[in-house]
């Protein structure tokens, strides 16, 4: 019989699905089944010895490490020699990741949230170990212990406290690891890409996925994907794809003012009634109803500065072909080029020129293997002016040349 590998629950907390964030403890004491994350999570090893594989790669665990497991990450204890110990802080990765985008008194926020994908893994100095220990202290404190229903009760501000601590604890991580000078990863011989998949579709929830975009970025053909997500999940692709969005939408629900019809577009829905109709069959429950049940816990966006955001990347995904200047588009809006930027790479996590050369090559990839157009036709078509500048891009991009890239991929599809 087939085994799924379990996908945990979106929620930080079974008992109160407000919470931001919760504290628990967890001993192992052997080998475990892989997992995908749905919510992210720290863990602080305490004692013990073994190792443990995220995503594709291996790492040891002994006492001092930190581990950073981001959502629809696949985590798996492959090595126990002595019984594990853990600590564990789990949290609302957007309401946090929001919060740290919106902060003035941080000079790049987005590219402190971009260093959690590099590794996550942190091995403490004493110095940081005692930091680290006193944020899992002053967690606690206010979120209690999970899994003995130690919930304390609300404090003033405890919302907030906890973001900030969670937010401490992110930038506690980021300094960690730009501090390291070694590698720390087991190699473990392991290169299959497909186990990003499900973090790469997370991640870009809000623009176009498909299976084919899917197959052209991890060089792989729709079939494969397609079979890969349901050996892993019991899940068709547009299920899996239609279940995140689903758990965007709660946190949506839970922690903005915002409107169906200004959540939608954020989130890949066609409008308003889209999003009503898949909530209702994935939840059994009317979008209403939810929102009346739980209330909004507390809001963390300025919604005008949202619908902004939103409105640049619609005009900048319509009109990427034609002649589109960063000037130009920023004077559109009534702002300056910084601020323009400022939105962008908090909804895109990316600047003007980096968003725009992106879409140009997204759908350079797709004319290379659906059409027999060439190079050059390709290249005035996605809105570049000579081959040159196409090709040094797509080499950017895709880390190969456009005809390479043409020629592997219609291998792999046939």
């Amino acid at each position: 019989m087939k085994e799924y590998i379990e996908l945990q629950s979106h929620f930080c907390s079974k008992i109160d699905i407000k919470k931001i964030c919760t504290f628990d403890y967890e001993t192992i004491a052997e080998r475990t089944l892989p997992l995908y994350h749905k919510s992210p999570r720290f863990i602080l090893v305490r004692e013990g010895k073994g190792s443990i594989e995220v995503d594709r790669e291996r790492y040891e665990l002994k006492s001092g490490v930190l581990l950073s497991v981001l959502p629809w990450e696949c985590t798996q204890i492959v090595e126990v020699e002595e019984a594990l110990s853990f600590e564990i802080v789990k949290y609302n990765y957007d309401v946090v990741a929001e919060t740290i985008k919106s902060s003035t008194s941080m000079s790049d926020p987005v590219s402190v949230l971009k260093k959690l994908e590099e590794t996550p893994y942190a091995y403490l100095t004493e110095e940081m170990r005692e930091e680290v220990g006193y944020l899992f202290l002053k967690i606690r404190k206010e979120a209690g212990v999970e899994s003995v229903l130690d919930f304390r009760e609300r404090r003033s501000y405890q919302e907030i406290n906890i973001i900030m601590l969670v937010s401490s604890l992110i930038i506690a991580f980021c300094r960690v690891i730009d501090s390291r000078d070694k590698k720390i990863c087991i190699k473990n011989g392991s290169e299959d890409n497909r186990l990003l998949i499900l973090r790469y579709i997370y991640m870009h929830l809000g623009e176009k996925i498909t299976l084919e975009r899917i197959a052209k970025q991890f060089y792989l053909s729709r079939s494969s994907v397609r079979m890969y997500i349901f050996e892993k999940t019991g899940l068709a692709f547009h299920e899996l794809v239609s279940e995140m969005r689903i758990v965007k939408t709660i946190n949506y629900l839970l922690y903005t003012d915002m409107t169906l019809e200004e959540i939608a577009p954020v989130l890949g829905y066609v409008d308003a009634a889209h999003i009503s109709k898949v909530f209702s069959y994935r939840m059994e429950n009317k979008i209403s109803n939810y929102r009346r049940t739980y209330q909004r816990v507390l809001n963390i966006t300025n919604i005008e500065e949202k619908k902004m955001a939103y409105q640049l990347v619609e005009y900048i995904s319509r009109n990427y072909q034609e002649e589109i200047q960063a000037l130009e588009t920023s004077e559109r809006f009534g702002i300056s080029i910084e601020e323009m930027n400022r939105h962008l790479m908090m909804q895109v996590e990316c600047n003007f020129s980096d968003f725009v050369n992106r879409l140009r090559i997204d759908k350079a990839c797709e004319l290379l293997l659906d059409t027999d157009k060439s190079i050059t036709d390709i290249a005035i078509e996605v809105g570049y002016g000579t081959v040159k500048t196409f090709r040094r891009n797509f080499i950017q991009f895709r880390h190969v040349l456009p005809n390479e890239f043409r020629a592997t991929q219609a291998v792999l599809v046939n």
